[in-house]
């Protein structure tokens, strides 16, 4: 879907008007009858006005004022996806957008919940086109979201969008090696940096626990590097996104069962794709920020030289590790990717990956898990932008007491911590990795929608990449703020 900025009505479409029980229709093209309508409307507590006037439509969206604010953006977002629906339904290709409200920024949310429940994959559907949706376009009046935003909007939507279609791609597509390329091809478009390295500079870097589990695998790991370093960049030390780039997770010798299991595990990835997408929207919208990005690539298979319980793994930065679950992998490509991050000498590090069942055993599917060990004021404002764009994070924490869970009878730890706490061993375990302010995410209760759900669309959901946006922007603009 493309927005466009437009000074005003688009004669040959349709109008969305946001509004709320103040609004000024004088603002509005709606005749004296139509308001009267919209007005009787308001007071029966009905906040959806549709017009179909020999096919020229008009909708009113009534907003709620909540006490809530993080409520009230989600409920706007959630409208914007109704109406898409309605819209697509209606066969119509493109539709003005009008906030008549005092929310300033209610265009914002609703366009965004409208352009993200657009969304579709279709790349291996025969009939694309009795299938793809008729609505491309939304015009938002500049009076409405001032043009720089519009812009900034539409490419965060398209960097959302590409995160879902990588994690909604095969593995018969979208191995290790492909990851890398398809990344190459987007730095390209975009304007940021990317070094991918194969399984020769993976194995010249000691990487061995990217290297072990790739023993099961008929393809190369890849290792991508991507940097956003703009010259006004606002922060010398980088900021680093992690994410675990399992392609495909069929849990190695320590197979998982097919059903509700094995049978989404192309999702494994969506760490991975999170950041691939953040890039895409912090190059494309220029933001002032040094931000580099590692993505650990390779599929676990229980094939070939298999690595297998009971083995030990001697990892980057020399620690040995115990596997006793080969299912546990997404942690040992993580390990070596965050030891490596110390030689960027960073503010900060960020990793998110789809990491344990245990996660979503604690939180279904309506947030995500963060732990780490970076200051009271990051952690802060990461989870305000959570609720921002809700994509919630719930705080875990990471006690001394979980260290003993990971002790090893042959090695420095092993790979897994138990039973219990599945969740908070496997970021405790990654913290033996780290020697900087580190954050983890748990993103396995967010990282595949089992069903549509308003703006999120079922199978990959991209989720991550808002989330990182908004907290990135904040600190540009609070280390700008500083600086002056």
């Amino acid at each position: 879907m493309q927005l466009y900025s437009t000074p005003s009505k688009v004669a040959s479409l349709g109008c969305i008007y946001l509004a709320d029980a103040n609004t000024d229709w004088k603002q509005s093209s709606l005749s004296p009858q139509q308001i009267a309508y919209v007005q009787k409307n308001i007071a029966q507590k009905i906040n959806t006005i549709h017009f179909n006037e020999f096919g020229d439509h008009t909708f009113v969206i009534i907003i709620e004022n909540k006490p809530d604010t993080f409520g009230a953006q989600e409920q706007w977002r959630k409208q914007g996806a109704k109406l898409n629906k309605s819209i697509n339904e209606l066969k119509l290709s493109g539709i003005n957008l009008s906030n008549l409200s005092k929310e300033s920024m209610v265009a914002w949310h609703f366009a965004e919940g409208f352009a993200l429940a657009n969304y579709q994959f279709l790349k291996y559907k025969k009939d694309v086109k009795k299938e793809k949706h008729t609505l491309e376009s939304l015009y938002i009046f500049e009076k409405s979201l001032p043009k720089a935003k519009v812009e900034e909007l539409q490419n965060l939507i398209e960097g959302v969008f590409y995160a879902r279609n990588l994690v909604n791609e095969p593995l018969s597509y979208l191995t290790a090696p492909k990851f890398g390329e398809l990344v190459q091809h987007l730095a390209k478009e975009t304007g940021f940096e990317v070094e991918v390295w194969d399984k020769k500079q993976i194995e010249t870097a000691e990487m061995g626990g990217i290297l072990a589990v790739n023993r099961g695998s008929i393809d190369p790991p890849s290792f991508s590097i991507l940097k956003w370093q703009p010259d006004n960049a606002v922060n010398e030390q980088p900021i680093v996104l992690v994410g675990k780039g399992v392609v495909y997770d069929t849990g190695g010798l320590s197979l998982k069962p097919t059903a509700n299991s094995m049978d989404f595990m192309k999702s494994d990835m969506g760490g991975g794709a999170a950041v691939v997408g953040t890039f895409y929207a912090i190059a494309k919208n220029k933001l002032p920020l040094n931000v580099i990005g590692l993505v650990p690539a390779t599929d676990n298979r229980p094939g070939q030289n298999a690595y297998v319980p009971g083995d030990v793994v001697v990892m980057h930065n020399k620690l040995t590790v115990e596997v006793l679950n080969t299912d546990a992998e997404g942690r040992m490509l993580l390990a070596d990717a965050l030891s490596y991050a110390q030689s960027l000498n960073p503010q900060l590090v960020i990793d998110i990956a789809t990491l344990t069942g245990a996660s979503v055993m604690s939180v279904g599917t309506s947030a995500m898990l963060i732990m780490g060990n970076a200051n009271e004021g990051i952690k802060s404002s990461l989870k305000e932008s959570s609720f921002e764009v809700h994509e919630r994070l719930v705080e875990m924490p990471l006690w001394e007491d979980y260290k003993e869970m990971l002790k090893s009878d042959i090695a420095d730890l092993k790979n897994i911590g138990g039973k219990f706490a599945g969740a908070i061993t496997a970021g405790k375990f990654l913290e033996h990795f780290t020697a900087y302010p580190w954050l983890h995410i748990d993103m396995a209760p967010m990282g595949w929608n089992f069903q549509t759900s308003g703006y999120r669309i079922k199978n990959g959901s991209g989720a991550g990449v808002r989330l990182f946006y908004d907290f990135l922007k904040k600190q540009a603009n609070s280390e700008t703020r500083s600086e002056k």
